[in-house]
């Protein structure tokens, strides 16, 4: 059954070393032969009182030479003349079942963030060695179980032993960079996950410069990667901001021209009531003209008004009851009546009128 209740186990080292892996294709092959300072490695095997030196590379293993301990007239410069892939290579020092033992161990689960002071602490009771006899490296073999105890690999060599190898190694011009046991040897592709026997002091810091490169590159390759996927985000991103400073701008315009547009349409509609009202009827010029032409000159006005389409016209006539007809045989004068009654004038005998007659609509105002 699932426990929801277990830690989650996380190791960002472990992490990072998955992630330059599955990140290594990605770099272009000549890149890393330049880069690599370790092409392949030298496998340096002891046993009884030989060292068998070979070169592996590629999955391939390749034997060099076999040489006794101790023989100070050695010396592998000429070796390395020959092949220059020695020179780039990393030394591994390989201790056979005589040279060092292993032992399975079950630890706590909580040892697991410091399993080298642990064990350390209790080194005496898991071997007949104190800490000051020894070297020693352990390798975790499986994760924490249900019982809360984790399984650990205790790889252990004498000190004496090591030094006196180290240095007979290092008369041949070698310089080791790992040591590691043949009952439980690394993986040559994953050197940095491995366990190393080789105590800090006798450690080449040049050895650590490809790994050094290999992060960096790990790195570099991390945030180039994040970069790929953001950078696009970043620039919609102000993309997305620039139209919408560019949208506002155009939405202020399109506010303005739009109250503009109001105003013309509120001219227009003032200029349209103007010629309306203008149209309805004809002009007070045309309106005088055509009441003049229908006037006989016996005929006089004393008063003339016009408003709102009503036209009143004062004076004297012969004969006031035959303007009504007149005045209503004309397109422009509708409802011809009197205003007041008709009197006559004692002196001139001619009678007196007020007449009232509506303007016709024009022509334009009808089709309308």
């Amino acid at each position: 059954m699932l426990n929801l209740n277990s830690t989650i186990d996380l190791n960002f080292k472990q992490f990072l070393r998955w992630w330059r892996k599955e990140l290594d294709f990605l770099i272009p092959e000549k890149i890393k032969q330049i880069i690599n300072d370790g092409q392949g490695v030298i496998i340096i095997n002891s046993r009884d009182n030989q060292l068998s030196i070979s070169y592996y590379n590629s999955g391939q293993e390749e034997h060099l030479i076999t040489l006794d301990r101790g023989d100070k007239a050695v010396n592998l410069q000429n070796l390395y003349e020959r092949d220059e892939r020695l020179a780039k290579a990393s030394v591994i020092l390989r201790l056979s079942g005589q040279d060092a033992i292993q032992k399975e161990l079950s630890l706590p689960a909580a040892a697991k963030e410091n399993l080298v002071q642990v064990i350390s602490y209790e080194l005496n009771r898991y071997t007949p060695f104190n800490l000051e006899q020894v070297y020693f490296s352990v390798k975790q073999l499986s994760a924490k179980d249900e019982s809360g105890q984790i399984r650990v690999m205790m790889i252990l060599t004498t000190r004496e032993l090591l030094d006196a190898l180290y240095d007979d190694i290092k008369v041949l011009g070698l310089t080791p960079s790992y040591v590691d046991y043949a009952g439980s040897p690394n993986e040559f592709n994953d050197l940095e996950s491995g366990y190393n026997l080789l105590p800090d002091s006798l450690k080449n810091n040049k050895a650590n410069i490809p790994q050094l490169v290999h992060g960096s590159l790990g790195v570099l390759t991390f945030i180039l990667i994040l970069l790929v996927f953001a950078m696009p985000v970043f620039f919609e991103y102000q993309s997305v901001n620039e139209l919408s400073l560019k949208a506002t701008a155009l939405e202020k315009d399109a506010k303005k021209v739009k109250a503009m547009q109001s105003s013309i349409d509120a001219a227009i509609d003032e200029t349209n009531q103007l010629i309306k009202a203008k149209s309805a009827s004809p002009d007070l010029v045309e309106i005088l003209n055509t009441l003049s032409a229908l006037l006989k000159d016996d005929t006089t006005l004393s008063y003339v008004q016009y408003s709102e389409g009503h036209l009143q016209i004062q004076g004297e006539s012969p004969a006031a009851s035959a303007l009504l007809a007149t005045l209503e045989a004309s397109d422009i004068f509708a409802n011809a009546r009197f205003a007041s009654p008709v009197t006559q004038d004692r002196v001139s005998t001619l009678e007196r009128f007020q007449i009232t007659v509506d303007i016709a609509k024009s022509e334009g105002e009808i089709h309308e």
